[in-house]
């Protein structure tokens, strides 16, 4: 599947600022499943400066400066992706996996080794194994800023894994019981709500289930990463799309021992589909934040997010 998508972010002030420096992370991934092909990167007012970089994880970040007066700042970026089919990749029927994992590194893989890797066998294998692949995964293990080690996550997660239950079908589990004791709302929660309170109230948005089952995972020693990115919507039938309707979405990914990451949307109870494009992974949100920066000014701001996500042939 092709995209065109337009991500446009703008910031209106009630006094000129006069000078700010900014980091945005907007840009698509490539992977083993997606291919970026074009990524057009537009700040207005024109910048002083700009520079594109990998950061730790390998997400593309633009750094720029705004050195003038300005009342607005506006940043577009206008990407072409090519994202595979992942409904070839990994299928669950009746709870056994059948196809490849999305989001697995680029390796052999064999079918039966992620249909019955249980999850102790997984766990094992992650905290003793000293190959060079899994000491870097255990770097998701840790806590990290917005997933705080918490009782309430263990308490939560150890129904799903019962004994010798396959891994990929535990974390399925735990994705579905998200999405059904959950609710979304996005007037509950923002960027900086703590996950105690997602938990204590079960509402949030797809930032705040990510990180639930993230925290989840880490709670029983899993590597499990956030991953940013768009998901098409459809409009209701013989309905135009609405420009700037589709949204930025949130989901995470477990890691299997030799095998490679999986990735499973809470949200939408669902493995990412081919309507799924990502743009970062990282341990948390605070890792992938699209943008964000720092203003010498007064006054307050309006923000505005419009994301458009086109099927192109």
């Amino acid at each position: 599947m092709n995209y065109k998508i337009i991500h446009k972010t703008e910031y209106s002030y009630t006094y000129p600022v006069n000078l700010c420096y900014n980091e945005a992370r907007l840009t698509p991934r490539h992977h083993i499943y997606q291919q970026c092909n074009d990524s057009q990167f537009v700040v207005q007012p024109e910048p002083k400066e700009c520079r594109e970089r990998r950061d730790f994880f390998g997400n593309t970040v633009y750094y720029f400066t705004i050195q003038q007066p300005h009342n607005q700042l506006i940043v577009t970026v206008t990407s072409r992706v090519e994202v595979k089919d992942r409904e070839l990749q990994l299928n669950f029927v009746d709870g056994k996996a059948s196809r490849q994992p999305s989001g697995c590194r680029d390796l052999p893989f064999t079918f039966n080794s992620a249909e019955h890797l249980s999850w102790e066998a997984a766990h094992q294998a992650l905290h003793t194994d000293s190959s060079p692949e899994i000491r870097e995964m255990r770097q998701y293990l840790l806590n990290s800023p917005m997933i705080p080690a918490m009782p309430e996550l263990h308490a939560y997660a150890e129904k799903s894994f019962t004994t010798r239950r396959p891994l990929l079908e535990a974390v399925k589990d735990l994705s579905t019981r998200l999405y059904t004791d959950f609710t979304y709302d996005p007037d509950f929660t923002t960027v900086a709500t703590p996950l105690g309170d997602v938990i204590k109230h079960r509402r949030g948005v797809c930032q705040d289930f990510a990180h639930l089952g993230i925290g989840c995972l880490r709670a029983l020693g899993f590597a499990a990463r956030y991953v940013s990115g768009y998901i098409q919507t459809e409009p209701p039938p013989g309905k135009e799309p609405l420009s700037g309707a589709d949204a930025s979405h949130a989901w995470f990914s477990v890691y299997l021992p030799q095998l490679g990451w999986v990735d499973f949307d809470p949200t939408n109870n669902q493995m990412p589909t081919d309507r799924h494009i990502t743009v970062a992974w990282g341990r948390d949100y605070a890792d992938v934040t699209p943008l964000k920066g720092v203003v010498f000014g007064s006054g307050t701001h309006r923000l505005s997010v419009s994301v458009d996500c086109k099927r192109v042939f």
